[in-house]
């Protein structure tokens, strides 16, 4: 029996397992914990794919459960982040709490953009469309900044039921539009080269040290937006 075939199999698991307890604590309204369990499946999806590549042992199984778990942690989790948070706000879009179901738009997005990813052979060394973690990441740090922020303005829009409903829909709008995201892979020790990752990173850093947790959505829609910008310089 070849134990290193199981091996990224079974780190893929494990980042299923972080997203089913990540879901747990976001149905006991513990925002932070369920944010970590994400951020710790995040780190195995990393890691499966590096494991595999390193024993060489790729195969279509572990394609599979990849995307399955991706499903739950990347998926499921942040859906339900955004139910609740529509629960939680107020009730611009009228008082019927079947509105809160809104919020699994993101999961529907999500599913869909993973199983377009296992299929879409021009995703081997960058994104085109943003990927599932990076969007999970953004929505499971929205309830922290509502909970460590102190200003009022970023409450009121937080807890805005239209502003929830506009970054559900662009949420599952941008997993799946065809925009290029610059990989964040450095292959070579080169400045010139990886100018553009270098500078993102940087930027990242202070924006962390500086916002702490309201920096994530940013970072994300810098993220974006950054290739964006770097897509229009391309085709000049």
């Amino acid at each position: 029996m070849n134990i290193k075939k199981h091996i990224p199999n079974l780190i893929t698991l494990i980042n299923l397992f972080c997203g089913c307890v990540a879901i747990v604590f976001v149905s006991e309204n513990n925002y932070l914990m369920a944010f970590y369990m994400v951020c710790l499946g995040i780190f195995f999806d990393f890691f499966d794919g590096f494991f595999a590549r390193l024993f060489k042992v790729s195969s279509p199984l572990g394609l599979q459960l990849d995307s399955l778990a991706d499903m739950v942690t990347s998926g499921v989790a942040p859906g339900y982040v955004m139910y609740s948070m529509f629960l939680n706000s107020g009730h611009e879009l009228g008082t019927n709490p079947a509105i809160a179901f809104l919020g699994f738009i993101i999961t529907l997005g999500s599913c869909y953009r993973l199983a377009n990813f296992n299929i879409d052979t021009r995703q081997t060394d960058s994104f085109i469309g943003l990927p599932t973690p990076a969007n999970s990441l953004f929505i499971l740090s929205l309830p922290l900044v509502i909970l460590f922020s102190d200003s009022l303005m970023v409450l009121e829009i937080l807890t805005n039921q239209w502003v929830l409903l506009v970054i559900t829909l662009c949420s599952a709008y941008i997993l799946n539009a065809e925009i290029p995201l610059f990989s964040l892979k450095i292959k070579k020790f080169s400045f010139k080269e990886n100018a553009l990752q270098i500078v993102f990173l940087i930027i990242s850093v202070l924006m962390v040290v500086l916002l702490q947790y309201m920096a994530i959505p940013l970072i994300i829609a810098f993220y974006v937006l950054l290739s964006i910008i770097n897509n229009l310089f391309l085709k000049k």
